[in-house]
């Protein structure tokens, strides 16, 4: 059965997104964002909310771009073609190999897991996850954690009442300081 991932940039306090509405302070260098783009070679299919989807735009049409370096024309050589199911209430339309979710994220998931097919269930963006997590749909968090203190915004992990133990199945340090953590839910 497909794995359910959701793998975000964190602040050391628990923030994908500061109190401002920046992730300025997310940008990666060459080793951090040549680790996120192997991580996209193991998914098969990712689900992103509205915002998500269209800060993800970007990547759409940065091919086009020949001034681009050769890892970032990899990312977009990988993304582009991903599929992908957009959770949305005011979109009407999505572009590229996006669809609108037509049903609720957990008969979503049911279906994308009995489908065959290769690679992960990427979840992205902070409120589809917390609605995932809240279903219990979660197989395995990843962070990719900055060395920087936000004071607030949107936190990485939902807010609930609800326990939940991990297991650790990898660390990588990285020379930024960035540390990634993976972490496999407990069943």
């Amino acid at each position: 059965m497909r794995s359910v991932t959701y793998s975000m940039n964190v602040s050391l306090d628990g923030y994908i997104v500061g109190p401002d509405g920046s992730f300025d302070w997310t940008t990666p260098d060459e080793e951090v964002f040549r680790f996120a783009t192997e991580e996209i070679r193991g998914v098969g299919v990712h689900l992103l909310g509205r915002r998500l989807y269209e800060a993800m735009l970007y990547w759409e049409t940065a091919d086009q771009n020949p001034s681009l370096d050769f890892s970032t024309l990899e990312f977009a050589a990988l993304w582009k073609p991903l599929p992908k199911v957009v959770f949305s209430t005011t979109l009407s339309a999505v572009e590229g190999n996006a669809r609108l979710a037509s049903r609720s994220l957990s008969e979503e998931i049911e279906r994308l897991r009995a489908e065959p097919g290769e690679g992960d269930i990427a979840i992205g963006g902070a409120t589809l996850a917390a609605e995932a997590a809240a279903l219990g749909l979660i197989d395995e968090y990843r962070a990719r954690v900055h060395p920087v203190l936000l004071g607030g915004g949107t936190p990485f992990f939902p807010r609930r009442e609800r326990r939940v133990d991990l297991e650790l199945v990898e660390t990588r340090n990285f020379s930024s300081q960035v540390v990634h953590l993976r972490y496999r839910v407990k069943r």
